[in-house]
């Protein structure tokens, strides 16, 4: 891979959405009759060539299990990003899994995946002690935003590392006139990040015809997909659909 190319992230949630529709009630997580396993989907798509696993263990559950969470820190070989809650309860399970890096998002138990981006100037003091913690144990921090001057702004001063741009927006217009206008703000929004020192990173909602105008966005490090890649697995296999997608973004 050259230094250049734009990293993928395979968030392998909706494997764990799957399990958790028949057997929520279940106390093993894996093995047995146990289906699917998420950790041996995060083991596919990283030999299909993905550049890290990307996983949120919500506070109510919904997918993902804590559990799942620290097995897949012994298993795999690649990047394991934790997206989390601003609470001191996540924070503490970071610190016990030490991921590479976590992305710190806003939480709303009422929505089926996580819409818009963390407000990082009303909850400032509380982003702060847990960048500073994170940060004390070698963990990279990526904030969660919309593209707005001012939230990319308090993210370099609150020393992220990262910003991941909240692409939502875009892939919610897509196909009509305010896709453009979506696009130019995210344009905007890296091009700031970039300037302020800190690394851009975007997810949500990116699929394989969308993705055309999301590689536009200038300064890229990474892109976390997990909806679309995990919806074509069903069709054509996970191997398969992690590869399209680096194809669609590298272009070998």
């Amino acid at each position: 891979m050259n230094s250049d190319e734009i990293l993928l992230g395979v968030n392998i949630d909706h494997v764990a959405t799957l399990r958790q529709t028949r057997y929520r009630e279940t106390v093993r997580t894996s093995g047995t009759f146990v289906e699917p396993d998420p950790v041996f989907a995060a083991l596919v798509a990283e030999q299909a060539g993905a550049d890290q696993i990307t996983v949120h263990p919500r506070e109510d559950a919904r997918h993902i299990q804590r559990e799942d969470v620290l097995r897949l820190r012994e298993a795999i070989k690649t990047r394991l990003n934790m997206e989390m809650a601003c609470t001191q309860d996540m924070a503490d399970f970071a610190l016990k899994v030490k991921p590479d890096c976590v992305c710190i998002v806003p939480e709303n138990r009422t929505e089926v995946t996580t819409e818009g981006g963390l407000d990082v100037i009303t909850h400032f003091d509380r982003v702060r002690d847990v960048v500073q913690e994170m940060n004390s144990e070698g963990i990279k921090v990526s904030l969660f935003i919309d593209p707005d001057p001012e939230h990319i702004e308090s993210s370099a001063e609150l020393e992220a590392d990262m910003v991941e741009l909240h692409t939502g927006a875009f892939a919610n217009h897509y196909y009509d006139v305010q896709s453009d206008i979506e696009l130019d703000k995210l344009s905007m929004a890296a091009k700031q990040a970039h300037n302020l020192g800190l690394t851009v990173n975007a997810g949500h909602g990116i699929n394989y015809v969308n993705i055309r105008e999301i590689l536009q966005i200038p300064h890229l490090h990474e892109l976390n997909i997990g909806h679309s890649i995990i919806s074509r697995a069903v069709i054509s296999g996970l191997d398969e659909a992690v590869r399209e997608m680096l194809f669609k973004i590298r272009g070998h």
